[in-house]
């Protein structure tokens, strides 16, 4: 398989000037060239979708973004547009000039890569955060929501991945919720089942009961609760994060009749996935974000080739800073999985990890990852296949803990760290019995033992007494790394080891991971940084929608080759290429 090379310069590539809208058009407010993000770069680097430079695009090509193209695709007026916005948290900056342009009845896919700023950036458009420079246009108007509450009656719903949605309430109380009608200081429950039954009916489903539970709704089900909400506040603009993640083709295929109806009502729609055939299917345009920044606007959905879409993708800003290390390895497993399953999770995994060795699973949200971690560790239970660590089976995770087995979790502040409690009381959490005598615990001990620690992993501020709460999250992952240290450990799963983590401290993480392998233990980790996984890992697994695809030497895969092989429908599976 022929990969595309990685993107070496971080700017767009220069392109024709975007067309001239009919006079008064809210697009003639404004065009890419002249946005805040490429005033530097003036019209050579507008984001109009095209990699051809200095003649314009033919009618009907896959650079074609005139009126006509917008009239041939029913795509209206512009109803939002972001210029140069930026979002920065300590030590990140999540959104680095952002343009996007939205029209009304067009499904507008954003693309990137996880930790390219998508995240943020709707969360900036519900209100959740707001936004440190730049403008946001709201059907003509600026626009800064206070709230989701206010991001919601300025017509802009949002439907993120995890459903936020009140599993003891029922179908109806969800769809009102924070907007209930109400009379005389009471619930008028018929009117709103009434309404409900509506919506639900213009969404195609109008079996589900405005009155059920919304608990006893499979996933598909509650996306519509979801959507339903959406369309009771007269959405104009709706975000769908990932609205397929977990459904099963057939109910894909109701998603999209339910976007395109409407869409045919003049409703906006952004849409975010990872799945290129799913942008080629529903999609009408495709922003293109990478490390907070705009590679790419406007191109269009279902010709632009999966090449640049890749391209557009990949080629990073951060630096990754990856110590040297001489690899050796031991000669036998030291972890050996065969066959692990869960239904509807993962199925067949099979894989082994070496003393000193640092096993990389690169894969998307959504794809198993932390799923099969989890069973490795014990904390779920496989509906079949075996987990052995240096012979011994695993089944649970006090055995994974006898055997000699680690887990940093993902959710580090709610899986895995006590955050009220000092920091070495943290560290000692998995060897407390080893500090006990005669019932009391020898907290001198403690202290002095998760004090050599602190020292070894470069813990910043040293002292072990401070509550964990207090420290940065770069900090808080290493306590968690030390509680493996203090308990001997020969095997250590990591999950998404620096999510959150400002990238002077991942300079520290990683080397820690490599002094570990260096000290003959064994590292199998999971992250949804590309280039993380290959910089850190001997060897890299790839996972696709609960199954382990691909095996190669770190030195012998790319960033765009791990790409191509994670995004179902690009280079492997579909055109155009």
């Amino acid at each position: 398989m022929t990969a595309p090379e990685p993107a070496r310069d971080d700017r767009p590539t220069a392109v024709p000037a975007p067309e001239t809208p009919a006079a008064g058009s809210p697009a003639n407010e404004r065009n890419a060239a002249g946005s805040p993000a490429n005033e530097n770069n003036a019209a050579g680097n507008a984001l109009t979708g095209s990699t051809a430079t200095g003649s314009p695009a033919a009618a009907g090509s896959p650079a074609a973004t005139g009126t006509e193209q917008r009239e041939r695709d029913g795509i209206g007026e512009v109803v939002l547009r972001l210029d140069g916005v930026v979002k920065t948290f300590p030590g990140v900056r999540a959104l680095d000039g952002v343009q996007l342009e939205v029209r009304a009845g067009e499904v507008h896919c954003l693309l990137g890569q996880n930790g390219a700023g998508k995240s943020t950036l709707i969360k900036v458009l519900a209100g959740v955060h707001h936004a440190d420079e730049g403008s946001i246009t709201w059907l003509g108007e600026p626009f800064a929501p206070a709230s989701p509450q206010a991001a919601m009656r300025a017509g802009i719903a949002t439907i993120y991945q995890e459903l936020d949605l009140v599993d003891d309430l029922s179908v109806a109380e969800n769809a009102f919720l924070g907007h209930e009608e109400s009379r005389a200081g009471f619930l008028r429950r018929g009117s709103t089942a009434h309404r409900t039954r509506q919506i639900l009916a213009r969404l195609g489903h109008d079996h589900i009961s405005p009155r059920r539970l919304v608990r006893s709704l499979p996933a598909a089900g509650k996306q519509i609760v979801s959507m339903a909400r959406a369309l009771s506040h007269d959405a104009r603009l709706i975000v769908m994060d990932e609205p397929s993640a977990v459904l099963a083709h057939d109910e894909v295929e109701n998603l999209f009749r339910i976007i395109r109806e409407l869409t045919a009502h003049g409703i906006a729609v952004i849409y975010i996935s990872h799945r290129l055939e799913e942008i080629r299917d529903i999609g009408d345009r495709v922003t293109v974000l990478k490390d907070g920044r705009t590679t790419a606007a406007n191109l269009p959905a279902r010709s632009t080739p999966t090449r640049e879409l890749v391209s557009r993708m990949t080629g990073r800003t951060i630096e990754y800073v990856f110590p040297p290390r001489e690899v050796k390895t031991g000669t036998t497993p030291l972890l050996q999985v065969e066959g692990l399953t869960r239904a509807g999770e993962f199925a067949d995994a099979s894989l082994s990890v070496k003393a000193g060795e640092i096993v990389g699973i690169a894969g998307l949200v959504g794809s198993g990852r932390s799923e099969l971690l989890e069973t490795i560790f014990g904390a779920r239970r496989a509906d079949s296949g075996t987990v052995t660590l240096n012979g011994k089976r695993i089944t649970s995770i006090g055995a994974a803990v006898r055997a000699g087995m680690g887990m940093a979790p993902e959710e580090r502040k709610s899986q895995a760290l006590l955050l009220d409690e000092p920091i070495y009381r943290n560290m000692t959490l998995a060897t407390f019995s080893g500090y006990a005598r005669g019932g009391f615990t020898d907290v001198d001990k403690e202290r002095s033992a998760s004090a050599e620690t602190a020292d070894a992993l470069e813990l910043r501020p040293r002292d072990v007494s401070r509550p964990v709460r207090t420290l940065s999250g770069g900090n808080q992952q290493k306590v968690v790394v030390g509680r493996w240290l203090l308990g001997g450990t020969k095997l250590l799963l990591l999950d998404e080891p620096t999510r959150g983590v400002d990238v002077g401290a991942r300079a520290e993480l990683y080397q820690v991971i490599a002094d570990l392998a260096a000290r003959g233990v064994g590292v199998l980790l999971v992250s949804s940084e590309v280039p993380e996984v290959l910089g850190l890992a001997d060897r890299v697994l790839v996972m696709r929608e609960g199954h382990l695809i691909h095996e190669a030497p770190a030195s012998e895969i790319d960033e765009a080759t791990v790409l191509d092989l994670v995004m179902a429908g690009s280079l492997m599976e579909g055109e155009p290429a």
